[in-house]
């Protein structure tokens, strides 16, 4: 599968043509909507979520409730767009109303695409680069890994996304009963937090930053059960899947990291510290006695619960904001703002869990057949046999 994504964030819509997704799936506009809603909710939400109220409009590659094997089209409006349609309108304008719209942007924010991009595609109005780098293309993103969830779920695979650092608080109590409880306790927080206590912290510390005119980043974790051993491969760098998903990670607009398992923490191990023990059931076939890599081995699931991590920087755009140079004047100035989130983990939690479940999703329909649910269902559960009793 395959999928690409246009827009701006003050333009008319965001769309996303999707390939490759097979026939027979279930697909309902309100299997996406729902993962839209969860997107706009969090603690630290700036005033753009009180005026968007995203709702994805399927119009390709779906009838009566199922794909057709074709590409899939999906948009969301901007409903701010009514304010736009001059500065962000397609046609050319006159020069009288390029004096009327006096929003040329020469001033680069530090920390955002601004000055670079305006250098690599030879903008001078740097407009014409953050509307496009705005973490508001995530929109479509998130409808495009709802939908690759609702594949996962007729497999019987649950992805969840949470928090478990914000502005150096961390969370404490992450010992869920299952992903079923994790959902469903993260899902009434307000910062997607397993721990009530830290969540509490959390928002304290959201509270503080934008009190300072400042913003606070955290860590999400994406967290995948129900996988069978020995999807993706580990005979070439470009077909392992851990990359593709530390790449997606990354790919989330101002994450700097990402680790799988302890991470890191295997710098500071030995080798007996951080390598998971194989075991044999009847039962259950093989498993491992701990999850250290994060449900990876040579690039490919090893049956066990898929456990990512990644790391988002503070939002860039301040109220505190910090110094530039007017790329016309070459004059210092104190940077402009434009609409500003305090702090978007926990938003950032659910574009983690889109972007990995696409990954995966992706990877199940290359290796189990591209065409059809029903024989991907067949041939995903001939693969959990067959490794169960190898």
């Amino acid at each position: 599968m395959r999928y690409l994504t246009a827009g701006e964030s003050h333009g008319p819509q965001l769309t996303a043509i999707v390939e490759g997704v097979p026939s027979g799936l279930n697909l309902t506009a309100e299997d996406i909507n729902k993962d839209l809603a969860r997107r706009q909710k969090g603690y630290g939400r700036g005033r753009r979520m009180q005026i968007e109220k995203d709702q994805v409009q399927l119009l390709g590659g779906v009838r009566h409730g199922k794909a057709l094997g074709s590409p899939i089209s999906l948009v969301v409006e901007n409903r701010d767009w009514k304010h736009w349609t001059k500065i962000m309108g397609a046609e050319p304008i006159t020069p009288e109303e390029e004096q009327e719209v006096k929003r040329q942007i020469t001033r680069p924010r530090p920390g955002h695409a601004d000055l670079v991009g305006a250098m690599k595609y030879g903008h001078r109005d740097m407009r014409n680069v953050l509307e496009r780098s705005s973490a508001r293309e995530t929109t479509v993103r998130v409808a495009v890994g709802a939908l690759a969830k609702q594949i996962l779920a007729e497999l019987d695979i649950k992805v969840v996304g949470h928090v478990l650092e914000i502005g150096g608080v961390r969370a404490e109590n992450t010992e869920y009963r299952d992903i079923d409880d994790l959902l469903a306790v993260t899902e009434e927080s307000q910062v997607r937090c397993y721990d009530r206590q830290a969540e509490t912290k959390m928002m304290e510390a959201i509270d503080q930053a934008k009190e300072n005119g400042d913003s606070i980043g955290g860590i999400v974790e994406v967290v995948v059960e129900g996988l069978p051993a020995g999807i993706g491969s580990y005979v070439h760098y470009d077909r392992k899947l851990d990359s593709k998903i530390a790449g997606a990670i990354v790919s989330i607009n101002a994450f700097k990291g990402v680790e799988f398992g302890i991470g890191f923490e295997a710098a500071r191990k030995f080798g007996s510290q951080v390598h998971d023990e194989i075991e044999w059931t009847e039962e259950a076939g093989y498993t491992r006695k701990t999850n250290r890599l994060g449900g990876f081995e040579g690039g490919m699931t090893t049956g066990m619960p898929i456990v990512v991590r990644g790391v988002m920087k503070p939002i860039p755009t301040l109220y505190k904001p910090l110094k530039s140079v007017d790329i016309e004047t070459k004059e210092p100035f104190t940077a402009s703002i434009e609409r500003s989130d305090s702090c978007a983990v926990p938003a950032a939690s659910v574009v983690a869990e889109s972007v990995v479940a696409w990954e995966i999703a992706n990877a199940i329909v290359e290796q189990f057949g591209a065409d059809r649910m029903d024989l991907i269902k067949e041939n995903i559960k001939k693969m959990r046999e067959y490794t169960r009793d190898f």
